[in-house]
Order: structure tokens, then C-alpha cells, then sequence
């Protein structure tokens, strides 16, 4: 998009006669910028509203999920000014991360000459779809200015071990000397080189997350604000449980003891149906059992060349090996195998499970392909009853199933019968569907048969307890949060590590420490590791020779606390008293998929926040509106090979039907016929993808934002199609039309309601009621789509109102103008342009009121009335609010399609419910 950089001021003339978006938006912007219409203090004696969109990456270009996700904010803040708040809308730069490196390497340039060009180009394109954004405040994540605080936040958190190092698992690309995210390693291999990725055990830093995991689910039940989708999530991702963890010990080959291992389990009443032991490839016990075993020490080695994600683990063949070493089941005194599994991961848990084949269905794969025992200790309340009955017909009891069953055989009873065909039943659901996972009824299990879930639970508590071998524990699937990356572009991690002292956090008045920026990239591993000037230093502590971190913070750190930062520009601390004033955000704006990671951390750091004294509240944003995706359809052409081109939906005509489906689509360039795929989210990947600036250069800014808000409800996904951008660009030609020839008029008399026709009064009860519908719409629903509906709908009364008297101009010069502010949050260059063309002086529309319904506007002297015979719709009454029933119903009788319905039947009853419906019951 280009800058509006005319001095002219005939840019900014608006013309009546014609309707120019370009012309009229840039004036509204200039008078903006001249007037900075939307810095705001905290000195207001207005109610504060924060509304606040997720910062973008400066990729380079707005896409259309930007315009929606920023529309969306900006229609919010505009609405709350007009009702009287203090609204702040800020906007900065999430500038650190992974794709500027990729670009630096595609483009032969450092990350941060890349990533300030993109913020400078994004900025104009923001600025041309006229957001009202305090720009004053903003930031680039990627200065030392923002980063230092989140330094010095590091290192306070390191003096309260809050913040650690430790080793971890890891995805290792061997080319590309890096670690990557879950999401880059593809079929085993690393996105960008192909290199076969490993599991390797590298020193990470940590924050502890874990120990704000109870306070994080139960902050949950305050956040009613928040979609109950994003709330389930969180509950799922934070994963409390209660549960038992056992302690199993363990003995090698030659019967001698080594070290035991810990499970934590949440069936604890499986316990009795535990045929081995799964242990990660990681875990300690793995690798002593792999010192004198090659083959088992080659498989580990293999291992380590899979997935780190739980969701990969369960989707991949289960496989594992014995490691010889035997776990001793703490009941049974029974030995089972230890195997080294490639489902279980070391970061989860204790990088150990129990392994119960009978009721986990990984467990029963496993143990089907390497045929060990798998034992039902579990059963629903009916076999629990049949195998009751057997036992007391056979006199004696009878363990397993398999037993029951063979002997019951033999017993020729009808209460018998009956009793084996349910265990028959159950036993061939086991044959089928393997593992039984229900709670139920224990089995099998010695002391503890009979028992339900809770009981045993509470017996091996008091079991295991007494003996050492186990305890109650509330457990979280919540992990610390990994915070370092070994990635150049990113914010330096401040720790000096020394031979004599370890490491050592940097001192406050040393901060920040500064990333260089003008630095050859190579895209092999990190500048700063291969330059040993930057990397050396001395220890704080001992002064002797030390070299600083080369990671870098995982980027989002700096998402996490940006919202804050916003409250307090240019504050010499992370924020200042000012933060408590706009803090929490009353309304925070952006895509789902931000339900766990972003906002997780996002409400985590908050409260480390909080901890630090630097604010009072305990969430960061009251209320939260997740938007749906942009979406359009898909056009493409397959090549010889079976891959396909993909063809952006601006080249392709297509034909549609009577109801506008797609039948045949063609490209333009050539004629040729082009196949239709799905509607799917706008991607680079499938060419789908409409440029912003395209479509403001042909429409206007204001039919683009008008269309986005129209085509769909906020949290739903958004069907781009040019007819419907089309669409919106008429109806704001014909409201400039409306509004710019009743302004041609000399004289524009004020509403005397006491003067009113009827016509007159219903015209005006209209206006109020959309007044009223909309006001409620953009404030309290959200319901932006069904808002411009009932302008476009005013719009039609408006025009169809031709009456010229006095009282009838006057009637409708308040209909334009208030539609004119209520349109202002959608589009406001448009309704700037038009508030001037209506008489008033160029002045900034967020200060005037937001239109007020009148309640005697509201008032009716009459209501329509159904009229239905027999139960079906035959006609409609208009009837005074205050008629009485007789009245209601001779006046339902002698409507015309209603009587002629009633033709040779015979009245019987007439029920009438005021102000709705009349019912006459005929034969």
C-alpha cells in the first residue's frame, strides 16, 4: 500500500458528488495524524478500556487474517470511545525468530536489516486501513530497550529457581548444527536440509512453570470472559491428575539389585495387571543395562532419531526391547521385564510406565506384538455379578475368567448359562477391541477383588505406604517451560558460565546484553557462537576468564509480556505504576491456535509479574475473542508426475449456479478448464491467498474492513469472495449517494416528535431500533455482522422514505446521521468524509456520542398480529397496543384471507395471546 504523502489539501475536499475512497481516507488519516486523534494518558477521568490484538511478525505484508484480527480490535476500540472510554489500542512487532534467519539465508542479509524493513512497510500498510492505534507506544521486540527487561526479569528468577538449567531431550538437525521445533521435523527428517534428525541431550534453560500449575488451572474459573474452548484446553494441556506413584525395584540378569525406578500412575487399580515395564531410551536404567549389551545399545542409538511430541508416539509403531533387567511388582513379588520402549519419552513423568496390556490400549499393542502376558484385572459391573454367580454355583472360587468358564462347563444350571454367556460376551469384546479402559470392578487381583476404583485406590495407599513402595501424589501433565534456542536471531540469554564459578547469572547493571546485528549470516549455526570476541568475558564473581551463553530465548518470551510493556512506554523498569492502570486488558483478540503455548505463557509470566511487584492483577486480560481463519476456495492443475499447481482464485473465472456453488472454473490466461478444489485457509502453499493491498488499491480501505466484518461472525471462519467485497463497495456508494443528496437540500429541520404522521413515527421507531440493536451488537455481542445487516436494512427504509415536509426531512436528516456514527467503528474515513458533508466541522467522530435509542422513539401504537387457522399462518392484523380481546378478535375474524379460509367452517374457539398471535380453532 502506499503512503499518503500529498500536501494538497484538495486531497482531503470531499466531493459530493462523487464517491473517491482514496481521496476521502487520506484526508481522514492526515486529520488523524494532525490531530494524534488516538494518543491517549492515563490522566482521563474516563473509565479505561485496553483492547488489544496479538502483535504480528513483520513477515513482509499484511495477509487478510491480519485485516480481519485488527478490524475486529479496531471496530471494538472505536465503539468503546464513542460510548465514553479511555481506549487504549497499541500495536509493536513480535521481530525476533526463526523466519528472519530463513529469509537472511534465501535473501544474503542480516535478520535485522530484513526485519526493519518489513516492520517499516507493514507499518504504512496498517496506517492505510486507518486502525486507530496509539503508535506513540510502539516497539520492536528484536531492540535492547524491550529485551533488557525480560533479561533482568531472567535473572531475578535465576537468584529464586524460578529459572534453571538442566539437560533435555531434543530434535537435532546434524547439518544444520541446530535444534528444532516439533513442528520442523518432517517423516524423521529436518524441514530445511532433509538431514535425519536426532534425539540429543543438550543443556536447556527452564522456567519453572510447574510451580504456578495449580494457581494457572484454578485462575481458569475466574476467566468468564474467555471461550470455554480455550479454558478446556488449557485444563487439558495443564493435565492434573491424582494419582499413585510405585515403586518398583529392580534386579539385572544375575539377580543383584540395581537401581529402582519410579512410575506415577492414575489406575492405580490396574496394579495387579502389570506384565512389564516401559521405560523411555533415556532413562538412566536403559543405559546401564546397555553397557554390555551391543544390540541393545544400537536400538537405543536408534531411538533417539524419533519424535519428541506425545501426539507422534501415538500415532508410530510401537516397538521396544528387553533389557534384561527384571522389575519386582510390589504386591506380587512377581518379576516382570524391563523394556526399553520407544513410545515412553523422559520428559514426561519419570520416563517410566507400568505396563498393563489388559486395560491400555498402547500397553495391549505392545504386548501383542511381543507376546507377553496380558491379564484382566478390571471388569464391567455385569461380569463382576456373572463371574459371582458361577463361582457360588460351582461352590468354590475360580480365577481367571478363563477358569470360570471352563468350569461352569460342566454345571448345567439356567442361572449358570446365563452367567457364562455374559463372561463369554466380555471375553469376546477383549478378542476384538483388545484393552478394556473403563472403570469397573476388580479381579483377579487377590485381596483387592471386588473392590471398585476408589477403594482400591485407597488400599494400596494405605498398602504401599506402609511399605515404602508408594504414595499418594497429585501429579500435572504441565512441563517446565524450555525457554533457550540454539538460534542467533533472538534475545541474548544472560548467563556467564565459569570454570570456577558455573553459571552465573550477569549483574543487573551489566544488562542488557546486546545481540549484534551486523553480523555475516551463514544459516549454519549462530554468529555469536563462531565469534569468540563476543563470547568472552569475565565472571562476575571471581573475575576470572568466563564466556557469556550463546542460546537465545525462545521467542515467546517476549509475546508473553508485550501487552504490559504497552502500558509504560520508555519506563526505565519492565512497566510502571501506569501498568496497573490499563491492566488487566479488558478485551485481547487473536486466532485459537494461540490457545495453549501463547496464552498459557501469556497468563504464566503475568503473574511472575505480579510476584515481582511490577503488577497487581492476577490475569492478564479479562475477556479474550478468539476469530476464526480466513478461508477461500482452491483452484489447481496436476502435472504428469501427480503433484499440482496451484492457481490463485484472481486468475480463475468461474461459473456458479442458481445458488451460487461453483460449477467449472477456467484460466483466464489461457480459456482451459481448471479443476475446483476445497475451501481452505488462505495460504502461501495453496496460492489462495488475496492481497490487502490489492483490494484496498481497487475498493478502499473501508469496503475491505466493511466486508470483513460482514461476511461472517467473529469467531467463525470468513469465506473470501470478490462478489461480496463487491457487494459492500454498492452499498457504501449508494449511502454516500443518500447521505450527500439529502445534504444538498437548504434546510434540515429539527424532529418535533409530538408533529409526527404515523408514517413519520414508524420511520423514526425503525432508526431506534437499530439504534438500539447495534449499539448492543458491537458492545456487548460482538455480533458485527448482524449490525451492518440492520444498516443495510435502515438503508432501505431510509430511501424508500420520500417524505419532503418539514418533519419528514427532519426525520430523516437524524436517520442519516446517526447512521453515520454508527457505521463511524466499521468505516470511519467514509463516515468522516460524510459527517462534514452533513454540516458539522471536520472534527474526530470517536468524541462524538454514540448514538442513544429514545425510549418514546421506541414506543408503539400498534402491533402486528399472526392470524393462524387450524394452526397455520393465514394472515396478519395490525392492532392498537391497548385493544381488548373482543376487540382483537372481530378484527382477526374479518381480515379477508382469513375469512376466506373460513368459509363453511364453524368457529369454535379464538384463543388470543396479547401483542403476539390469534388462534381460531375451526371445523
Amino acid at each position: 500500500m502506499s503512503q499518503e504523502a500529498s500536501n494538497d489539501s484538495s486531497v482531503h475536499a470531499v466531493d459530493p458528488a462523487a464517491f473517491e475512497p482514496s481521496r476521502l481516507e487520506a484526508g481522514a488519516r492526515e486529520f488523524w495524524d494532525r490531530t494524534r486523534a488516538f494518543e491517549v494518558d492515563e490522566s482521563s477521568d474516563k473509565p479505561k478500556y485496553y483492547c488489544l490484538s496479538m502483535l504480528p511478525y513483520p513477515s513482509g505484508a499484511l495477509h487478510m487474517g491480519h485485516v480481519r484480527n485488527y478490524t475486529i480490535s479496531d471496530v471494538i476500540s472505536r465503539y468503546k470511545r464513542m460510548t465514553g472510554h479511555n481506549v487504549l489500542q497499541p500495536m509493536g512487532w513480535d521481530a525476533f525468530g526463526l523466519p528472519a534467519e530463513n529469509a537472511a539465508i534465501k535473501n544474503r542479509t542480516a535478520p535485522a536489516k530484513w526485519t526493519y524493513a518489513n516492520i517499516e512497510h507493514m507499518r504504512a500498510q496498517l496506517k492505510q486501513m486507518g486502525y486507530a492505534i496509539d503508535w506513540s507506544r510502539e516497539f520492536a521486540t528484536c531492540t535492547p530497550d524491550y529485551y533488557v527487561h525480560e533479561q533482568r526479569m531472567f535473572v531475578r528468577l535465576m537468584k529464586q529457581g524460578l529459572a534453571y538449567r538442566r539437560n533435555s531431550v531434543v530434535n537435532w538437525d546434524p547439518v544444520d548444527q541446530t535444534v528444532l521445533a516439533n513442528e520442523q521435523v518432517i517423516d524423521g527428517r529436518g524441514w530445511r536440509t532433509g538431514a535425519l534428525v536426532e534425539k540429543r541431550e543438550i543443556p536447556q534453560w527452564f522456567l519453572k512453570i510447574t510451580a504456578y500449575a495449580q494457581e494457572l488451572l484454578d485462575g481458569l474459573d475466574t476467566l468468564d470472559g474467555w471461550p470455554d474452548a480455550v479454558k478446556t484446553m488449557q485444563r487439558n494441556w495443564i493435565g492434573r491428575s491424582e494419582g499413585l506413584e510405585i515403586r518398583f525395584d529392580v534386579r539385572d540378569a544375575a539377580g543383584a539389585p540395581v537401581e529402582p525406578l519410579t512410575v506415577y500412575t492414575t489406575r492405580p487399580d490396574t496394579l495387579m495387571g502389570v506384565t512389564f515395564v516401559s521405560i523411555a531410551a533415556e532413562h538412566p536404567l536403559a543405559t546401564h543395562a546397555a553397557r554390555d549389551n551391543e544390540e541393545l545399545a544400537a536400538f537405543i542409538a536408534e531411538l533417539r532419531k524419533g519424535g519428541v511430541t506425545e501426539a507422534e508416539l501415538e500415532t508410530q509403531e510401537k516397538r521396544g526391547m528387553d533389557t534384561g533387567l527384571r522389575a519386582v511388582h510390589p504386591v506380587s513379588g512377581e518379576e516382570v521385564p524391563v523394556y526399553v520402549a520407544n513410545f515412553v519419552l523422559m520428559g514426561y513423568g519419570t520416563g517410566a510406565v507400568m505396563a498393563v496390556p489388559g486395560h491400555d490400549q498402547r500397553d495391549w499393542e505392545f504386548a501383542t506384538r511381543y507376546r507377553l502376558p496380558i491379564r484382566t484385572v478390571v471388569v464391567p459391573e455385569a461380569v463382576r455379578d456373572a463371574l459371582k454367580e458361577i463361582r457360588r454355583d460351582l461352590g468354590h472360587h475360580v480365577d481367571p475368567m478363563g477358569t470360570a468358564l471352563g468350569e461352569a462347563a460342566a454345571t448345567d444350571t439356567y442361572d449358570t448359562r446365563a452367567a457364562v454367556q455374559v463372561v463369554q460376551e466380555f471375553q469376546e469384546f477383549l478378542d476384538n477391541q483388545g484393552a478394556y479402559t473403563e472403570r469397573g470392578w476388580l479381579v483377579n487381583s487377590g485381596e483387592l477383588d471386588g473392590m471398585d476404583f476408589q477403594q482400591a485406590f485407597d488400599a494400596l495407599v494405605e498398602k504401599l505406604g506402609a511399605e515404602g513402595h508408594g504414595q499418594r501424589r497429585v501429579n500435572f501433565r504441565l512441563r517446565d517451560w524450555g525457554v533457550s534456542r540454539q538460534r542467533y536471531w533472538g534475545c541474548p540469554i544472560p548467563v556467564i558460565y565459569c570454570d570456577a564459578c558455573g553459571a552465573v547469572p550477569v549483574p543487573e547493571d551489566q544488562l542488557p546484553v546486546v545481540l549484534p546485528e551486523d553480523v555475516e549470516f551463514m544459516g549454519t549455526g549462530s554468529p555469536i557462537k563462531a565469534d569468540p570476541e563476543w563470547r568472552k568475558t569475565t565472571c562476575p564473581q571471581c573475575g576470572g576468564a568466563a564466556e557469556r551463553e550463546t542460546d537465545t530465548f525462545d521467542t515467546f518470551m517476549e509475546s508473553s509480556w508485550y501487552s504490559a510493556r504497552y502500558t509504560s512506554p520508555a519506563a526505565l523498569q519492565q512497566v510502571d505504576r501506569r501498568a496497573d492502570y490499563w491492566m488487566p486488558i479488558d478485551q485481547y483478540i487473536g486466532g485459537i491456535e494461540h490457545a495453549i503455548l501463547h496464552l498459557l505463557y501469556f497468563r504464566f509470566y503475568h503473574k511472575l509479574m505480579r510476584d515481582q511487584g511490577l503488577v497487581s492483577s492476577d490475569e492478564p486480560a479479562r475477556n479474550l475473542l478468539t476469530q476464526g481463519m480466513v478461508i477461500a476456495e482452491t483452484y489447481y492443475r496436476e502435472n504428469p508426475n501427480g503433484s499440482k499447481d496451484w492457481i490463485n482464485p484472481a486468475d480463475v473465472d468461474v461459473v456458479r449456479d442458481e445458488r451460487g456453488r461453483i460449477t467449472g472454473a477456467t484460466l483466464r490466461a489461457d480459456g482451459q478448464p481448471v479443476v475446483v478444489g476445497g475451501i481452505e485457509k488462505m495460504s502461501k502453499s495453496k496460492n489462495n491467498g488475496v492481497d490487502p493491498e490489492e483490494m484496498v488499491g481497487r475498493y478502499g480501505a473501508d469496503t475491505v474492513r466493511l466486508f470483513s466484518m460482514f461476511a461472517a461472525p467473529p469467531e467463525q471462519s470468513l469465506e473470501w469472495h470478490e462478489a461480496g467485497v463487491e457487494g459492500m463497495a454498492r452499498f457504501l456508494r449508494r449511502f454516500w449517494r443518500e447521505v450527500t443528496g439529502h445534504a444538498a437540500q437548504p434546510d434540515h429541520p429539527v424532529v418535533d416528535p409530538a408533529a409526527l404522521n404515523p408514517v413519520q413515527k414508524t420511520m423514526r421507531r425503525q432508526l431506534h431500533e437499530t439504534i438500539q440493536k447495534v449499539g448492543d451488537d458491537y458492545g456487548r455481542r460482538h455480533s458485527f455482522n448482524t449490525a451492518i445487516a440492520a444498516l443495510m436494512e435502515l438503508l432501505n427504509h431510509v430511501t424508500r422514505f420520500n417524505d419532503m415536509s418539514d418533519q419528514g426531512r427532519a426525520v430523516r436528516h437524524e436517520a442519516l446521521e446517526a447512521m453515520v456514527l454508527l457505521l463511524n467503528p466499521v468505516t470511519p474515513h467514509t463516515s468522516h468524509a460524510l459527517w462534514q458533508v452533513l454540516g458539522h466541522p471536520e472534527t474526530l467522530l470517536e468524541d462524538v456520542p454514540f448514538p442513544a435509542a429514545d425510549p418514546a422513539a421506541l414506543a408503539r401504537d400498534a402491533v402486528t398480529m399472526a392470524v393462524q387457522v387450524n394452526g397455520k399462518l393465514r394472515g396478519t392484523i395490525e392492532v392498537a397496543v391497548d385493544a381488548d380481546k373482543a376487540a382483537v378478535e372481530k378484527m382477526a375474524l374479518a381480515e379477508p384471507h382469513v375469512s376466506r379460509f373460513l368459509e363453511g367452517l364453524q368457529v369454535r374457539k379464538v384463543i388470543v395471546v396479547p401483542g403476539k398471535i390469534v388462534n381460531i380453532v375451526a371445523n
